[in-house]
């Protein structure tokens, strides 16, 4: 009996549970992705910026939430409840007969979000439209007071959530009928005068198709638009089979009638993990979020397991390979993706330099790492800022002593909720007297061994020399392991065969190995027998390379 009552919410919670678990278990590093091109503000400056742009309202909700995805299960709780919300919401339009396929819209979202570049702000304005939408249908805004009531509230909606606006007047066709088709061309009446009056600045593809729910302007995905018909479709159908149509002729007709509906979820279900959710992508993703957690060894075992074939992941696990001091051991025990295999050159995009900045950094070549984040904050395409990007700006500043540019980025860090600690204990640090300021980031773990082994002077290099930049860099201070190990690395890279030969005797008198490792051996073998070392892991790199 009582699973017969509470059978509906008990499906409801048990997608909750779903997506509480895909999420916490299975892609926190999603969330980090996301939380990490953004940085909310709580000022009211910040929220009247926001919602000075149609969709504002939308967006800075979104950002709201997102900003909690800096812990991860809580971000996944957020989305839990949202994606509940939504399911409920779309019941409440449909006949209960048609229960089940209210969980359609939430697994069209799933699929949706599955690509990165797609906002929460878009999953916040579905949510709003749709319970507005249900909230006016029951009060039973009809007639002329409901035209009067739609004149006015489908301007406001299109200014505080953006183009979803267009679900809202198809809801409202769905469930009231045809006669209220005039509101679809009075949204796009209002969004012509907008753009004429307000928004000139914009593209009139985005003010009336996206907006501020996808990161990468002018890019339309078609689930961005999908989604919305589906529901209005899904709401229509349910609005012309009433109740007595389906789910009452019998038990043998009731399980044809919810078999059918159980089997177009799981494979709708399945079919939106399929193509939602590109494998490659989130495993770099996935480096990224490891190597902003320092997990080194996760990053190290992985990539015994999986492989994507690009510089990022090459980058990636060089980078880990060096943190343990492993990279003279087994770093052609991996896909090595050429000569920009240890570092990237500069990438106009937001993700694929992250590695090669965070090589930079721990290096020592500070200002490389500054210039790295700051290109990568400005290439966020819907103009946000980073909390990861700036306090990385900002720990490059203390470690150049460029005290007065750092106070206005950590200015900005402390009006955010999970950065202020952090940057309220450096506005301690910058604001000290000098000789305290000195003392207590030297005496810093990280910011002072940096100030130890960085470049002393300012001077411009070419990307394509990086291989003389690490062998200065550690000629100037043999405690800088990584140095000579990236120094090595390079010249094995760009098969430098007299370099090699050259300098391997720093790695022998410098390197600090018991004993010489056994990926310099190989290498070494294999340049004494021109190639011919069966076997040989560098052997393998250096045919690869030649065939291109």
């Amino acid at each position: 009996m009582l699973l017969t009552r509470y059978w509906k919410w008990g499906l409801t919670i048990l997608m909750g549970i779903g997506v509480l678990l895909f999420w916490g278990i299975g892609y926190p590093h999603a969330l980090s992705y996301q939380e990490q091109y953004q940085l909310f503000l709580w000022t009211t400056d910040y929220f009247r910026e926001r919602v000075s742009v149609a969709g504002g309202l939308a967006d800075w909700l979104g950002e709201f939430i997102t900003q909690f995805y800096y812990y991860p299960w809580a971000g996944a709780v957020l989305l839990a409840v949202l994606y509940m919300l939504l399911q409920q919401l779309v019941a409440k339009l449909l006949p209960s007969s048609f229960y089940l396929l209210s969980f359609v819209v939430p697994i069209l979202l799933w699929w949706h979000v599955g690509n990165v570049s797609v906002l929460l702000s878009y999953v916040v304005a579905l949510v709003l439209v749709v319970g507005l939408a249900g909230v006016i249908g029951r009060v039973g805004l009809v007639g002329k007071v409901g035209v009067v009531g739609d004149l006015v509230l489908i301007p406001i909606i299109y200014w505080l959530l953006g183009p979803m606006v267009w679900l809202y007047a198809m809801l409202r066709v769905a469930l009231n009928g045809w006669k209220w088709s005039w509101e679809l061309l009075y949204v796009g009446a209002v969004m012509v005068l907008i753009s004429a009056l307000i928004l000139v600045q914009w593209p009139m593809t985005m003010i009336t198709l996206s907006m501020t729910y996808f990161r990468v302007p002018m890019e339309i995905p078609v689930l961005q638009w999908l989604i919305p018909v589906v529901t209005a479709v899904m709401v229509g159908i349910g609005r012309c089979c009433r109740e007595g149509r389906y789910g009452r002729e019998g038990r043998y007709g009731r399980v044809v009638w919810y078999g059918w509906q159980v089997v177009l979820l799981f494979l709708l279900g399945w079919f939106a993990y399929q193509k939602g959710y590109d494998k490659d992508t989130y495993e770099l993703i996935w480096q990224d979020y490891q190597i902003r957690h320092e997990q080194w060894d996760k990053i190290i075992k992985r990539a015994g397991e999986r492989t994507v074939r690009t510089p990022f992941w090459s980058n990636s696990v060089n980078l880990a390979l060096s943190q343990k001091r492993l990279l003279a051991e087994r770093m052609f025990d991996f896909y090595q993706s050429g000569d920009d295999a240890l570092i990237m050159p500069r990438m106009r995009d937001l993700t694929s330099n992250l590695p090669s900045a965070e090589a930079y950094y721990r290096l020592g070549l500070v200002n490389s790492a500054q210039r790295y984040m700051f290109d990568i904050q400005e290439s966020i395409l819907n103009g946000k800022k980073s909390g990861r990007c700036t306090k990385r700006i900002v720990e490059c500043m203390l470690v150049n002593g460029h005290y007065k540019p750092a106070l206005k980025h950590i200015d900005l860090l402390e009006k955010s909720l999970f950065y202020r600690g952090w940057a309220e204990e450096a506005r301690r640090v910058v604001t000290a007297d000098a000789k305290t300021r000195e003392q207590r980031i030297n005496a810093h773990p990280q910011l002072g061994r940096l100030r130890q082994i960085r470049f002393k002077s300012d001077f411009l290099y070419s990307h394509a020399e990086k291989d003389k930049i690490f062998g200065l860099l550690f000629n100037e201070n043999h405690d800088n392991k990584m140095a000579l190990d990236y120094f090595i690395g390079e010249l094995l890279l760009r098969g430098n065969v007299q370099g090699v030969m050259q300098y391997m005797s720093w790695a022998e008198q410098y390197g600090g190995y018991r004993y010489m490792p056994v990926g310099y051996q190989d290498a070494v073998q294999c340049i004494q027998k021109h190639g011919n070392l069966p076997g040989s892991m560098y052997g393998a790199y250096v045919k690869r390379m030649m065939q291109r």
